[in-house]
Formats: C-alpha cells, structure tokens, sequence
C-alpha cells in the first residue's frame, strides 16, 4: 500500500497570474513536489495587486496542488487612486533616481517604509494566521514553508510557529534588510530598528531557513545559528520552437532595469565601437525586454544609442525564453553595491541554457559571477573592467561577423528545477 504523501502548506504571494521573476520559484517546486510524494497546499491571495501580470502562466500550475485563497487588503489598492503609474513601479520595485524624486515620489516611499512594517502587505498576516491555523489543524498538515518577498509572509509562519509549534522554512528568494532597495525606502530609525526586529525573530524562530545564495547564508549566519541551506533559483525544461536567430548583433537585456543598474560602461564601450568598428553600428542592437526606468532610457538618449534601442517593454514569460534563444548576446546587470553581491537573478539559470553567451555586470565578488565562469556559460565584468568588457563585446562581435557565435555551457544539470525540488524535499522530509 502506497504511503499517504506528506502534506506541505506554501504561502506565497506571488502565483499565476502574477508575471515576473518572484512567481517562478515556487511555481515551479509546486510542479516536481508530488514527484517525490509531497501533497503541495498553496495558500495565495484572493485579490492580490500584482505589478506584473502574465496570464499564460496560470496553464503551468499543477493540477495536483490544492490552492488556497483568503482576501488581503493592501494599501497600494488605496494609493493607486492618487497615481497608479508611480504604485505600480513602487511595488514592482521600480524607484526613481534619489535626485530625481518628486514630492510624491518621495511621500510614497516614505509611507512604504515606516507606515507598513516590513512591507505593505503586513495587513494579511492575522486574517491569515486565524483562517490557517484552522485548515492546519483540520487537514494534519506536516509543515510549513513562508517564500518572501513580501517578508510579510515570515510573520504569518511566525505566529502559526508560537501557535502550533509546527515545522517552519523561512525561504527567502532575497535578503531581507540587506536588499538593496531597502536603503531608499526613505526609514526614520524606528522603522529600520523594526525591520531588524523582525528580520532576527524569523531567522531564531524558524526550523530551517532556505535561501538562494552563499553570501545571503553568510549573512544570516551571523544573526542565527538556525540551520541555513541554499537552494539557488533554477530554469525548467521549456517547450519553446527552435529559434531563428537575430539577424542583429542583439544585445538584449530581460527583466526589471532599475535605475541603479544603469551600466555606463557599457554604452560607453558600444559608443566607443561605433566610433572605432566601420560596420559596427550597422549591426548593434540593444533589445530590452520588461519594465525599463527612466534614467536608463534618457542615458541611452545621452549616449546617442537611441537609433539602436529596440525596447519591447514587458512581454510574456513564453516570449521572454524565445527571445533568450534568438538573441545574440545576453545582458545580465546588477547594482554596483556590497549589498548586492548575494542577488542571484533568477533569470540567470534560463540565460545559461539559451546556448547565447553572458555579459554580466555587477560588484566585485558577486555570488553570480561564479556561478556563470563554473558553467562556462559567460563573462563577469565589475564596474571597474570598462577595457576588458570593450574588447569582450569586439570579440563577441568578430565571432557573430563569422556566424560563429554560441556558447557550450557544462554541469548545467544541476540547476534544472527538478534537481533542486529534489534538494528541497530532501530538506524538509
């Protein structure tokens, strides 16, 4: 007689139809979990305001996980009267430039930062707490697992943890107060002393706590000696027609390009080209593909680069891995900031098996930049390399000239999603 499988309840806030990166995670544990005799309960918000919405998504949830929904009240559903433009860029975590902040601007953010601890959600967790601790109690549920962003999520596994004293992992696709937009949220100290409050009774409170990166667990180890294990994001066997490639040399860029992304030496290095490279201009591209800022679009205007733009603005999760099959050259761009070497963008794990090559940029010692030499899937560049990245990009360039141009990847293996749904359930069986 087969076993009864285990039952895990998964509270996240990001599902389908949420588009983005912040959905792909558990979507995709969600997918293999019954594959190794796990029942996945997934407790979701009924009315959510998702920035991002990508309705072709929904098709890729399992049809063996039961999905739960209880209603959350949110402010920016407030805030949005005022200016949906600035609320939906605020809560996709779009902020603008500190110089170029207006009044508004600079009234959201601090409402965001000091009126709702740890974030805007923070209004779900006891309706949440009252209607789980219920369903927990009813159905046997053998743990729980909160995945934050929003950290919201880790006091809901906090309260039912004091409650019913039930296994809890505290997965955290990013850190918590170490994030690098954390700093702009315009905090009073009260606010930020609050923050770190909570951030310590999650990490001592929690069994496990999962996360994505080696210099995240660094961190938290340093607040907790919970055990800590990492679970990098991954990319999923996708069904996607073989691809054409640009007849461009394309350098595109997928995904959320903040403001303090804006990699000034890489237009300088293209405009450099332009002026060197007869043919070079003839051939670039510059393809951006989701949510772009302003600052980064006026600095392409700045740089004369607008003739070669191609921005595409958000697409589909679906179009999104096709136009990482056909493009020439993959952008892969984070802050230049301390806090920011332990962000591995998930994004990342689908580069690496497009078979185009990396060009990735990002502060010294970035926990991506191994991940990318080790697979042989690209080139690291800090802020401070403008030569080396130039002459990258010649070469890069010679070799698209050549139709030469690819990239063999190794040991991808172990980054595909049921690999790692297969580390996550050794951890929490």
């Amino acid at each position: 007689m087969k076993p009864e499988p285990k039952k895990i309840l998964i509270i996240t806030y990001y599902w389908p139809p949420a588009g983005g990166p912040g959905v792909q995670r558990w979507l995709k544990f969600v997918k293999y979990l019954p594959d190794f005799g796990i029942q996945p309960i997934v407790y979701i918000p009924e009315n959510p305001t998702y920035p991002i919405v990508d309705e072709n998504l929904v098709k890729e949830v399992s049809d063996k996980a039961i999905i739960l929904k209880h209603k959350i009240f949110e402010p920016y559903q407030l805030a949005s009267f005022l200016s949906k433009n600035k609320t939906k860029k605020i809560s996709s975590g779009i902020i603008p430039n500190k110089k170029k902040q207006s009044f508004l601007d600079k009234t959201f953010l601090w409402i965001r930062g000091n009126l709702f601890i740890p974030d805007a959600r923070v209004f779900w967790v006891k309706p949440s707490v009252a209607y789980l601790e219920k369903y927990i109690v009813e159905n046997n549920i053998d743990a729980i697992v909160t995945s934050g962003p929003p950290h919201s999520l880790h006091l809901i596994g906090l309260e039912l943890k004091q409650k019913l004293n039930l296994k809890w992992f505290a997965d955290f696709r990013d850190p918590w107060t170490t994030i690098g937009y954390h700093k702009s949220l315009r905090l009073s100290s009260f606010a930020a002393k609050k923050h770190k409050t909570l951030e310590h009774q999650v990490l001592n409170t929690a069994d496990t706590i999962i996360v994505t990166s080696k210099t995240t667990k660094t961190e938290f180890q340093a607040i907790t000696n919970k055990p800590i294990a990492v679970i990098t994001n991954g990319y999923d066997t996708e069904e996607v027609e073989k691809q054409t490639l640009d007849t461009k040399f394309s350098l595109a860029h997928i995904g959320s390009f903040l403001s303090e992304r804006n990699p000034l030496i890489l237009w300088e290095s293209l405009v450099e080209l332009i002026h060197e490279i007869p043919d070079f201009k003839s051939h670039l591209e510059i393809k951006l593909i989701g949510a772009v800022s302003q600052e980064v679009l006026e600095t392409i205007t700045q740089f004369g680069l607008n003739s070669y733009l191609n921005n595409l603005g958000y697409v589909s999760h679906a179009e999104a891995i096709a136009h990482q099959r056909k493009s020439q050259v993959l952008l892969l761009i984070e802050i230049d900031s301390e806090d920011t070497k332990s962000i591995i963008p998930g994004k990342l794990f689908e580069y690496m098996v497009s078979n185009r090559p990396i060009i990735a940029i990002g502060p010294n010692g970035s926990d991506f930049a191994e991940i990318i030499t080790e697979t042989n899937t690209g080139v690291f560049f800090d802020y401070s390399e403008k030569m080396k990245l130039k002459s990258v990009i010649l070469n890069f360039y010679n070799q698209f000239l050549e139709g030469k141009l690819q990239v063999n990847g190794i040991g991808l293996q172990r980054y595909s999603r049921k690999n790692l749904t297969k580390e996550l359930v050794e951890l929490i069986k």
